[in-house]
C-alpha cells in the first residue's frame, strides 16, 4: 500500500469507495491523527485515484459510463497481473503441475519428490539427497512446494499464496517475494524431510512463511501498507496446531506436513523480523 490523499474528517466516504472499487482500484483508508489517509496497492493508479478523489470532492459524477468501465477494468486485472509476476508465475507453475499429474500420474510426482522415487519389488525405494543434489538434480530441494495431491489442498494453498503474496510483491518488490519463495520452499521441505518423511508436497510451508512475514510487517510498522485480519492469523495458527494433534488424524486430516508449516513460519517471522528493523531504522 501507497499513502495518497488525506480525506475530510467526518465525511461519508461510502460513495468514494464504491466507486474506487467500481474501477477496481485496491485502496484502503485508515485512521490517523491528522485525519483519514486513502492507500492505493497499485502505485501506477496513483492519478487515477487522485482524479477520481478530485471528481467526488467537487461534488461530480464518479461513476460515469459502463462500456469504458468494462474495458478499464480488463487493463487494471493485466496490470495487477503484470504487478505481481512471481506470485502469478508461481501459481501457474502450480496448476500446471497439478494439470501433469492428473495427466501423467505418479511419473510426475516421482520426478519432483525431494529425492528420487522407486519401485523395486513391489516396494518404493528412496534415494539420498546428497546424492540427489550431487547429481545436479538441485531442483528437489524446491520442486515439493510445487506438488499437491488434490483438488482442495490446490485450491486452498494457491488462495493464501496470491492473498500473501501479492502483498509482499506489491509493497516490497519482485525480488523479496522470489527470496521469500526460494527461502521458505527450501526451508520447509528440508524440514519436512528430516523428520525421514519423503514423500510430502504443497506450498503451504511457503503460505505460512508468507504469513509470518506480513503479520510482523503489520504489526510492527503499521503504516507500510501490510493488512491481514487478526481472525485469520488466530485461525491459520489454530489449525497448524490443529493438525499436529492426534484428534486430526482420527477425522481424516492425518499426513500432514507439519514440519514444513513450522519450519515456514520461522522462516517468515524471521524476514518479517528482518525487513520491519530495516523499515522503522529508515523512518
Amino acid at each position: 500500500m501507497h499513502p495518497v490523499i488525506r480525506l475530510p474528517s467526518g465525511v461519508d466516504t461510502q460513495e468514494l469507495r464504491k466507486a474506487l472499487w467500481h474501477y477496481r482500484i485496491g485502496h484502503r483508508i485508515t485512521d490517523e491523527a491528522d485525519g483519514p489517509l486513502l492507500w492505493v496497492a497499485d502505485p501506477r493508479q496513483h492519478e487515477e485515484l487522485k482524479a477520481l478523489v478530485g471528481r467526488w470532492e467537487r461534488g461530480e459524477p464518479l461513476i460515469l459510463d459502463r462500456p469504458a468501465t468494462r474495458k478499464r477494468t480488463t487493463g487494471n486485472l493485466l496490470t495487477l497481473l503484470h504487478g505481481v509476476p512471481v506470485t502469478v508465475l508461481s501459481i501457474a507453475i502450480s496448476l500446471a503441475i497439478f494439470a501433469l499429474t492428473e495427466m501423467f500420474g505418479d511419473v510426475i510426482v516421482m520426478a519432483l519428490t525431494i529425492v528420487p522415487v522407486g519401485i523395486e519389488g513391489n516396494q518404493l525405494v528412496y534415494g539420498n539427497l546428497t546424492q540427489a543434489l550431487t547429481s545436479g538434480q538441485v531442483w528437489r530441494l524446491l520442486s515439493p512446494a510445487f506438488l499437491h495431491f488434490g483438488l482442495m489442498h490446490l485450491i486452498f494453498n494457491l488462495m493464501w499464496l496470491w492473498y500473501f503474496g501479492r502483498q509482499i510483491e506489491a509493497l516490497q518488490g519482485s525480488r523479496t517475494m522470489l527470496l521469500m519463495l526460494l527461502i521458505a520452499g527450501i526451508g520447509a521441505n528440508l524440514a519436512q524431510y528430516v523428520t525421514g518423511t519423503v514423500l510430502f508436497g504443497g506450498m503451504s510451508g511457503v503460505v505460512y512463511a508468507l504469513l509470518g512475514h506480513v503479520w510482523l510487517m503489520s504489526r510492527r510498522v503499521p503504516h507500510s501498507g501490510f493488512f491481514v485480519p487478526q481472525m485469520l492469523v488466530v485461525f491459520m495458527l489454530g489449525w497448524m496446531v490443529f493438525t499436529m494433534t492426534d484428534l486430526a488424524g482420527s477425522v481424516g486430516f492425518g499426513n500432514v506436513a507439519n514440519e514444513a508449516h513450522l519450519g515456514g513460519l520461522l522462516v517468515g517471522l524471521v524476514t518479517g523480523w528482518y525487513y520491519s528493523s530495516r523499515r522503522l531504522k529508515t523512518d
